[in-house]
């Protein structure tokens, strides 16, 4: 059991660190390439080409991720000998990641990737604007859901160690 759990946790940390990455290394990067390689190399637009790439590559580990933990909590929420608070936390966590992760693959991915392939000129709307900032958000959302995920689980190692030693 313990090392199911280790592999669980291990799984939301990588969740955790891709999606710390893209928000705080990668994006900043590619959207500002003047400041890297000077100015006129790729336009606003074409950074986000390569943005979105990125996110749908991201997007199957998402949903794995996301699907996992959703099967994990449910699995852990039958479980007799532990504290039901504990266990409904996680649940609920794991619960409203996997909305949120459907809704960023399955809904804000799917409407940014078909206004590129309409062209810049959709980019550029106030709707393209409002989704944007609602996937950015919606990001955030699941990272914090995840955060706590892991923390609230991670104890549980502690616990399993001690049942082992016994």
């Amino acid at each position: 059991m313990n090392r199911i759990l280790n592999i669980y946790l291990f799984l939301i940390a990588i969740l955790i660190g891709l999606e710390i990455c893209a928000g705080v290394f990668v994006a900043p990067v590619i959207f500002n390439p003047a400041n890297l390689i000077g100015e006129g190399v790729l336009t606003h637009f074409q950074s986000g080409q390569i943005m979105t790439e990125i996110f749908l590559r991201f997007n199957k580990v998402l949903l794995i991720i996301s699907i996992l933990a959703f099967i994990a909590e449910s699995i852990n929420l039958a479980n007799k000998n532990k504290n039901f608070n504990i266990k409904f936390s996680t649940f609920m966590l794991a619960f409203v990641n996997l909305v949120l992760a459907l809704l960023f693959i399955f809904y804000f991915s799917n409407y940014i990737v078909n206004a590129q392939q309409i062209g810049p000129s959709m980019t550029q709307t106030a709707s393209f604007a409002q989704m944007h900032k609602a996937s950015e958000w919606t990001m955030k959302i699941m990272l914090i859901a995840q955060t706590f995920l892991f923390f609230i689980k991670f104890p549980s190692i502690k616990n399993e160690l001690k049942k082992e030693a016994k």
